[in-house]
């Protein structure tokens, strides 16, 4: 790497160093290639071996913890679950050495013909990780009420007051807020399971063995059983056909009652519990998307926004409850996105009052 990126050449010294006293067999055969970044401030590179590769990564250590990442990717993969293996890490520096998983995500293979299997699949996968329940050396924080209501206020301070800025009076910010209340005390109802948070298609990786590898759990905590279902098939980069989300949430939920894990809860209000964590999560994402635009400069989020929020005011709508909330996000705040981003209308024009 050039001097251009010292933090990139910091990196590659560190693990040729680390592989050359640790490791001396695997014979490094190149320099760091870029793979990726991510919402983060966390940046992937490849480092060729003469028998493979390693993913070195760049956490700055002002920006990223890597402790919790080390932590739940060792337990996961005691576990049985197909994460990374963390071959060396350095907290002080912010490097790790993990597994190579390769580059096939799950995304691209999704299509009509092999969604039901890779679902399953995924499915499987979702149920042994929700089995977690032991981290060592590092708690999982709980998806209590606080955080769950500070994620949803993202959508208000972000999305609506300084992305479309759109301050709403009284009335509305207390529709919001009674919303708010209502979903945090759905949720938190639900069973409380091991909770990766970000379990889509683009965290989830075909493996060359045929299994599933999970990719970016460190922000893992304990909460909602039916979190990562909805962020699997209610997923911002791909949109399936409601008929076939609710069959797979059914398939998901009687999975759950052959595992005694989901007793006197039928599909209805599993459906149910979908749907209101479904709403608490895209609350969130419409105003994480936004909130990397104008915070972080990642503007290429603002493209899923309209996914998300049809998303949102789909799940909302057949529950009384939360009327005033899908009125709110249809008829004043909708109209003020579709004035700023008129593109959007293609997806979400047949919300317009």
């Amino acid at each position: 790497m050039g001097d251009v990126d010292p933090r990139a050449r910091a990196l590659e010294e560190w693990a040729v160093d680390w592989l050359a006293r640790e490791a001396p067999a695997r014979r490094v055969a190149g320099r760091l290639a870029t793979v990726s970044g991510d919402a983060s401030f966390r940046r992937y590179f490849r480092l060729p071996l003469a028998d493979g590769a390693l993913i070195a990564v760049d956490a700055p250590p002002e920006k990223e913890n890597s402790r919790p990442f080390v932590a739940i990717a060792r337990a996961l993969l005691a576990h049985g679950v197909r994460v990374p293996e963390v071959l060396a890490a350095d907290f002080h520096q912010g490097f790790m050495l993990l597994e190579d998983f390769g580059d096939a995500l799950l995304r691209p293979a999704l299509t009509p013909a092999t969604v039901d299997a890779l679902y399953a699949k995924a499915m499987e996968a979702l149920l042994h990780l929700q089995h977690c329940d032991d981290v060592p050396g590092h708690a999982l924080p709980a998806y209590d009420r606080q955080r769950l209501t500070d994620e949803m206020a993202l959508l208000r301070d972000w999305f609506v007051a300084r992305y479309l800025g759109l301050a709403l009076n009284t009335e509305q910010q207390a529709v919001l807020e009674n919303a708010f209340v209502s979903i945090v005390e759905a949720v938190q109802a639900q069973p409380q399971v091991f909770v990766h948070r970000d379990y889509h298609s683009r965290n989830l990786m075909l493996l060359v063995d045929g299994s599933l590898g999970v990719i970016d759990f460190q922000d893992a905590v304990t909460g909602p059983v039916s979190y990562d279902l909805v962020s699997l098939l209610r997923d911002a980069y791909v949109v399936w056909p409601q008929a076939d989300v609710e069959r797979w949430v059914r398939e998901f939920a009687a999975r759950l009652r052959h595992e005694h894990r989901l007793t006197g809860v039928d599909d209805a209000t599993f459906q149910r519990w979908f749907d209101w964590m479904g709403a608490q999560r895209h609350l969130k994402v419409v105003g994480i998307f936004a909130r990397l635009s104008l915070r972080d400069g990642k503007h290429g989020y603002l493209d899923d926004i309209p996914v998300v929020y049809n998303y949102l005011l789909a799940e909302i709508r057949p529950y009384p409850e939360l009327h005033a909330l899908f009125e709110l996000l249809r008829g004043t705040v909708l109209p003020a996105y579709l004035a700023k981003r008129p593109e959007a209308a293609a997806e979400l024009g047949h919300w317009v009052a």
